[in-house]
């Protein structure tokens, strides 16, 4: 009976799934899984199989997020796996340290093990996005961003890399991380590029091999998935590197040789390197969802490539298939999917899995099949025998293994390995450090800059430096050297200074950001903010020579501040350990060169903003050493992009709508008047406008309501569609001043056309308020959706209402992560 239901399994891979281009699984690379037949392990599989109850089965499908699940809830529903996404802490804290970790997998841990119904006790998979180091953990070591890591081109400093993040990650019970990205960049506009390695498959592929064997251990070796390494998780498949126009979640519209050649290219070495996990894009290829795709999952996947892992999916993209919803997609499940990552929707799903299960529109074969791979990986990662989380060896001490001096060390180097130097005429680097350096920039002393998203928070905002003990900012980096060494160091984000420097060191770059949030339109760099460019040019003024560091996830045109400096420094994102950049920077107090330059162009340097208009300013491979002197001549100052920037999620800026959109004013009579100017009144007096001063002259609009009916619109030229903003934890932030508010009666809302709209009530948040002080105030778009509104067709992005005798002041209207008073959606 159990070898019979065992020998069924493969029934699995003739459920047929929806495929718009066909696939050919012959002419893609074959892959080896690595480990021989177990009978042993199998024989513990089938036992096991043949006591659990479909209920039981059809839980271990699903993982939820620590936020929305309790371990009650894993008793209960037999979840397979639970996750703590960007935003998920214990407790719900804005961040979290080893022991609070360790705390929370304790109580998931006993939930699913101290079983005394009689019924089967499976252990849990806890999966975090640890990926670049343990970077959701308060004082864990933060590595360079993968894009930083590609510049290195050394594979044998990736898997200590994925080691020594393994080691922190298990430091606090946490048993699986969704690592490595083997995503392959072809548009850097996309918003995850940092989070790959290159745009080079082949370097990709180098690197996917050696992450997986860092975080796991090499197949074969005592050190396998032992108490020191963790599961890992090639992602995302496939195609998510190569969408039109760089955008997150989109549609790759290549051809398969495409797909084959250039982004799956990192997955047959993850496979060979015995991979437990693989993660499914939210993105598509040729108008399919990933994760409903059968021939690719499961025909190339898991038949092609013989992957015979866990195949995992997103944060309820399998919603996103159409048909499906974020609590019911048996489409998923038939084309491959065998868990399914519903972090607030998992009790939903669960039901219908089950009911589908039960019906059959799910074949048991199906269902066994999915269920006997997460065993298999659960027996291999030895959770079985493991004991409680805080009870295994290097969770003993956490202490001495998050952030530990060694970790810290080699993420030192990974810096000095990654910096890539596109300038230095007339040989300014390296510096001399018994001399006067000023560091300037808003990077200067700014951890959380320099360590972009996935850092604390899901967006890597919202934090300071406190949050980072035993980190060390790139400003603090050159200050401790240069003084060592007998020279005088100041450190001034604005560029002021006591004593003239004799060298400035300028360091600024983008803001922290993850996913779509990094999603861009071109690759200028800050469309309309030249605050970086007046202050390279304010130094140069003065006779000071300057050092630009640029901070960014990946490569953007920067001619103007490159032109503008006497050296450029390509910094990447280089996480925690800001004194690499000093290594390198510097001499030491004796004139020797300690670090020379190391990295090569992991993405090509853009020559203009428009991706793919022009050949590269600096090529694939490109990095200049100290024993290069070569001078840079001008570089051509016209980015190739004409007309007003607006950043993308932008509403209202400065108290006026952006390009691209318009404000009125709607009286309770129903008819609108323009508001894209300083004053404005309603045709009937309900509502009045006019302007005051916040940061600037006449920068925010005072908004006076005389009736409840009235209402402040913000109006799309054509519709948006938020939904894939939605489907996470991204909020409308206003930045407003609470001006008089008589009564509880203020809204907030979004508008999807006529008679469609979702608003969510604000007057209890705003009575929280002090008045007369300017707060951030955000409300996730999820409330939206939740109050009515169409997130594929948002035509109004921003409307606000109120009772008679409310004023309110508005600067600024946004989408982002991180506000000072997040609202709660109504129940």
């Amino acid at each position: 009976m159990l070898a019979l239901t065992l020998s069924c399994l493969p029934l699995a891979a003739a459920i047929a799934g929806p495929s718009a281009t066909a696939v050919h699984p012959d002419r893609w690379p074959s892959a080896h899984w690595p480990f021989p037949a177990d009978p042993a392990l199998e024989y513990k599989v089938a036992g096991l199989m043949a006591k659990m109850t479909v209920e039981e089965k059809v839980g271990q499908l699903i993982q939820a997020d620590i936020l929305s699940a309790t371990p009650e809830d894993v008793r209960k529903y037999h979840l397979g796996a639970i996750l703590a996404g960007g935003n998920s802490k214990p407790g719900g804290a804005l961040t979290a340290d080893a022991k609070q970790w360790l705390a929370l997998s304790d109580a998931f841990y006993r939930a699913a093990m101290d079983r005394h119904d009689g019924r089967p006790a499976i252990p849990l998979l806890f999966g975090i996005d640890a990926v670049h180091g343990h970077n959701n953990t308060v004082g864990a070591t933060l590595f360079p961003q993968n894009s930083a890591l590609g510049n290195a081109r050394d594979p044998e400093l990736v898997r200590q890399i994925g080691a020594a993040t393994a080691a922190e990650v298990r430091a606090t019970g946490i048993n699986w991380t969704f690592a490595p990205t083997i995503a392959v960049p072809q548009d850097v506009r996309w918003g995850r590029s940092y989070e790959g390695y290159s745009q080079d498959p082949k370097l990709v592929a180098e690197y996917s091999r050696a992450m997986v064997e860092g975080l796991q251990g090499q197949v074969g070796t005592p050190q396998f998935l032992d108490d020191a390494h963790v599961i890992a998780t090639a992602k995302h498949f496939l195609g998510d590197g190569g969408t039109k126009d760089g955008k997150d979640q989109g549609d790759a519209e290549i051809s398969e040789q495409q797909l084959i050649d250039v982004h799956a290219a990192g997955y047959p070495p993850a496979i060979d390197a015995g991979v437990q996990t693989v993660m499914a894009s939210f993105s598509s290829w040729n108008g399919v969802k990933m994760h409903g795709n059968k021939a690719l999952l499961t025909d190339v996947l898991k038949q092609r490539m013989d992957f015979q892992g866990l195949l995992v999916g997103d944060w309820n993209a399998h919603g996103q298939i159409p048909g499906c919803s974020n609590t019911d997609c048996p489409i998923a499940y038939n084309a491959g999917m065998d868990m399914l990552m519903a972090p607030d929707s998992w009790k939903g799903l669960y039901e219908h899995t089950l009911a589908e299960v039960k019906s059959g529109t799910i074949p048991m074969a199906r269902l066994d099949d999915a269920v006997a791979r997460i065993l298999r990986v659960k027996f291999r990662a030895g959770l079985f025998t493991a004991g409680l989380p805080s009870a295994q060896p290097l969770a003993r001490h956490p202490d001495q293994v998050v952030g530990s001096p060694a970790h810290r060390a080699l993420a030192r180097r990974a810096v000095r390995e990654s910096l890539v130097l596109l300038k230095n005429n007339g040989g300014l680097l390296p510096l001399d450090p018994r001399k006067r350096i000023l560091v300037a920039g808003e990077g200067a002393d700014n951890i959380s800059r320099q360590c972009g998203g996935w850092t604390l928070t899901w967006q890597g905002t919202g934090l300071n430096n406190k949050d980072f003990p035993g980190a060390q900012s790139i400003g603090a980096g050159i200050a401790d050297q240069v003084k060592a060494a007998g020279g005088h160091a100041e450190i001034a984000p604005d560029g002021s200074y006591t004593h003239k420097p004799d060298v400035a060191v300028v360091v600024f770059g983008e803001d922290p950001y993850a996913e779509f949030q990094g999603d861009l339109p071109n690759l200028l760099y800050r469309p309309g903010d030249d605050h970086d460019l007046e202050l390279i040019r304010h130094l140069k003024a003065q006779g000071i020579p300057v050092v630009a560091v640029f901070l960014s996830g990946r490569p953007l045109w920067v001619n103007r501040e490159i032109n503008a400096a006497d050296a450029f420094v390509a910094a990447w994102l280089p996480g925690s350990e800001g004194e690499g950049v000093a290594d390198v920077l510097l001499r030491t107090r004796d004139g020797r060169i300690a670090h020379d330059f190391h990295g090569r162009l992991a993405y090509a340097w853009p020559r203009t903003a428009l991706p793919g208009q022009a050949p590269p300013q600096f090529p694939l491979g490109y990095g200049l050493r100290y024993t290069d002197h070569a001078t840079l001549g001008p570089l051509p100052e016209v980015s190739g992009i004409h007309g007003e920037q607006v950043p993308v999620g932008n509403y209202l800026e400065r108290g006026k709508p952006v390009h691209g959109y318009a404000a009125s004013l709607v009286g309770a009579d129903g008819d609108p008047v323009p508001a894209n100017v300083s004053a404005a009144s309603a045709g009937d007096g309900s509502l009045r406008m006019s302007a005051i001063d916040f940061h600037a002259q006449e920068d925010s609009r005072r908004l006076a309501w005389t009736s409840a009916r009235a209402r402040f619109t913000v109006q799309a030229r054509s519709p948006l569609d938020l939904d894939r903003q939605t489907n996470g934890d991204v909020l409308l932030v206003a930045t407003l001043r609470v001006d008089a508010l008589p009564g509880a009666d203020a809204w907030v809302g979004l508008g999807c056309g006529h008679g469609c709209q979702g608003r969510v009530p604000l007057g209890a948040a705003l009575a929280a308020l002090p008045q007369g002080r300017w707060t951030r105030v955000g409300v996730p778009l999820k409330c939206f959706r939740a109050a009515g509104a169409d997130m594929h067709h948002i035509d109004r992005p921003f409307e606000l209402g109120a009772g008679a005798g409310t004023a309110l002041t508005v600067f600024r209207v946004a989408l982002g992560t991180d506000a000072d008073q997040v609202v709660r959606c109504p129940r």
